[in-house]
């Protein structure tokens, strides 16, 4: 059982593959005191400094170490830092700036390279890995770069079914598109009941009564305890912005259940596809679908969708408009 904000801190995901090591770490606080930009631009801006250790890679080649930067600039970021650390070290306590292989230690003092080291649990052999930017996407880089690390190495056990539950998700986010807060899943979850004076105070700060089951990278099931007292309910909607007037006209009989009574209820739902999924060793659930659909959303067996009859439009008072 695991708390999103530490499966984040972690791992860089909210569904994370607990079936091998390859922890994030965050560096922010030694890399803002260094001369470096990159660094410092990160954390002078709200953002982070990361990395995880990839433990006696430190001989990559320029070629695997450029592959590696391929890898995480198709996935949309900048590149990836390397610090590579001489193997015939004896111990952090011997390193000198000559058996450290790196862009940003130009801009390092040796006290400042050690502190990184250690704080990376990193040994003389081993290859530091190190993303700086906005929190949510040097999580997103760390953690594709994780599983694509351990792949690398064959750290993953083939035979091994990693589950958890990850809880204690926020209630709310600000949403990437509109700038305002938006729900994390849905608006119906309920809030811990220790955050509910944080609803008025600090919505942001507000967690929910939600849970994943995640196992090997995927999620396998997804529930809540729901809302059932009004007043918070409203309380939620009012936070993403609904009127009284959009309340009583979207979400009405719903409000009305709960004045009646409605009893403490919640639930999970299960993707039993992707479980069969895991456990027959596909890497899509297209594959254990009796009729998948393709990436068009397409189903080829019964060539749908396909154009509707007339008749059939008529019959629902539907009409199609030409573009």
């Amino acid at each position: 059982r695991l708390k999103f904000a530490d499966v984040m801190a972690r791992y860089g995901s909210d569904k994370p593959d607990l079936r091998f090591g390859l922890e994030l770490t965050d560096i922010s606080a030694i890399a803002a005191e260094t001369d470096f930009g990159v660094f410092k631009n990160a954390v002078s801006k709200g953002g982070v400094v990361k990395g995880l250790c990839a433990p006696g890679c430190a001989g990559y080649t320029r070629s695997q170490l450029d592959d590696l930067n391929k890898f995480v600039k198709s996935l949309g970021a900048a590149g990836i830092l390397t610090m590579s650390l001489d193997a015939s070290v004896k111990d952090i306590d011997s390193l000198t700036m000559e058996d450290v292989k790196s862009v940003a230690s130009k801009y390092m003092t040796l006290p400042q390279v050690q502190a990184l080291v250690r704080r990376m649990k990193a040994s003389p052999g081993d290859l530091i890995l190190i993303a700086a930017g906005d929190t949510k996407t040097v999580h997103s880089v760390l953690s594709a770069l994780r599983g694509e690390m351990a792949r690398r190495l064959s750290l993953i056990p083939d035979d091994l079914f990693a589950f958890a539950f990850v809880t204690d998700f926020p209630l709310f986010e600000i949403s990437e598109t509109t700038k305002r807060i938006d729900s994390m899943h849905n608006p119906f979850s309920a809030p811990r009941e220790e955050d509910i004076p944080l609803l008025k105070a600090d919505p942001l700060k507000v967690l929910g009564r939600q849970y994943d089951l995640v196992c090997n990278g995927y999620e396998t099931a997804s529930g809540s305890i729901r809302n059932h007292r009004p007043d918070i309910q409203k309380e939620i909607f009012r936070i993403l912005e609904y009127t009284d007037n959009d309340i009583n006209e979207r979400f009405g009989p719903l409000i009305r259940a709960f004045d009646y009574g409605a009893p403490p209820h919640g639930g999970i739902a299960p993707g039993i596809d992707r479980v069969v999924m895991l456990l027959a060793g596909e890497d899509t659930i297209r594959e254990v679908i009796a009729f998948p659909k393709n990436q068009a959303a397409a189903d080829l067996t019964l060539e749908a969708p396909s154009p509707v009859a007339h008749e059939q439009l008529t019959e629902l008072h539907l009409k199609v408009l030409e573009e």
